[in-house]
């Protein structure tokens, strides 16, 4: 079962009341309701979302809607299940804000978002009609919403950021999609339509790849630094013996000298960590800036020779 069908079976099971169940079933039929002058037809794939429609046209409108289960049409030929109502349909579509005065309408009348709760609920049946969610363990985050009109996706956009889920929109050639990409403010969605189990699910997935995500870029961090330290290691050892190829090498003073000595002998230890060394084999305590202040003098003679 993927992610999504997780997310709409659990959200298909809440209990709310008549004000929340109205803003949800409108956001259903709107979405994936055909509609014409003999029946209302809802068609979905997701078992636990026709059990929904059914149950909330019945418990509100009194009317016991015709169920037909067909396999479909796409490439895995998963069932199809079409709900047909063909009584009170001007109360039920009138009533939804989805038809007056004989036009159908695009975007529903403020009664159906009256207040957060009814917001929410408009969300949820927007999600169980037309939302996709990728599982956070298998790939990027992303949750998404494919509506045909551009009125209707900038309404969506808005009452998705009423919330501030930093919702957009794109065309998608004759369609729209209204996206989320943010790992934290998909996790709010959630939250916000009441699916806590997935929300549990979709949070520890996250938490552990931030946290994998930290750990590989401290780890390419700290790479990095060994390989900077490394090539900046190399280049003094390089300096020191072309100082002594040329016959220089006797001009630099004894604590210079002394620390040339050591580097060349542990060639791959940072600074600090020769500093240490020095410190205990000497018994003449260095610091690492005093070990990079003499390695300085050698690269400044070298600099010296290339002029002259």
């Amino acid at each position: 079962m993927s992610f999504t069908s997780s997310v709409k079976n659990e959200v298909s099971k809440l209990n709310t009341i008549e004000t929340e169940n109205i803003a949800e079933l409108s956001a259903l039929i709107r979405n994936i309701g055909i509609l014409n002058e003999n029946s209302i037809k809802i068609i979905t794939e997701n078992s636990s979302v026709a059990r929904r429609i059914f149950g909330l046209l019945k418990d509100i409108y009194g009317v016991t809607p015709r169920v037909t289960v067909r396999k479909g049409y796409n490439y895995n030929k998963n069932l199809m299940y079409l709900l047909e109502v063909k009584y009170k349909m001007n109360v039920i579509l009138e009533d939804l804000s989805l038809y007056q005065d004989n036009n159908y309408l695009v975007i529903p009348k403020e009664y159906i978002l009256g207040d957060n709760e009814s917001e929410r609920a408009y969300l949820r049946g927007l999600f169980l009609s037309i939302g996709s969610i990728n599982d956070p363990k298998k790939s990027r985050y992303h949750l998404e919403f494919l509506v045909d009109n551009e009125e209707y996706a900038l309404f969506l956009v808005n009452l998705l950021n009423h919330f501030l889920l930093n919702a957009k929109y794109i065309k998608r050639d004759n369609k729209y999609m209204i996206y989320i990409k943010e790992a934290e403010k998909i996790g709010d969605f959630l939250r916000i339509i009441g699916a806590s189990q997935a929300l549990l699910y979709y949070e520890d997935i996250r938490i552990y790849r931030d946290h994998k995500n930290m750990t590989n870029r401290l780890n390419n961090c700290e790479q990095a630094n060994i390989d900077k330290m490394i090539m900046s290691a190399s280049k003094e050892v390089k300096e020191i013996e072309l100082l002594e190829e040329t016959g220089t090498f006797d001009l630099l003073d004894e604590k210079v000298k002394e620390v040339a000595k050591y580097r060349k002998k542990y060639p791959e230890a940072s600074l600090l960590e020769l500093s240490e060394i020095i410190s205990i084999e000497t018994g003449n305590a260095i610091t690492k800036s005093g070990v990079h202040h003499r390695l300085k003098k050698i690269h400044d003679m070298i600099e010296k020779i290339k002029k002259n």
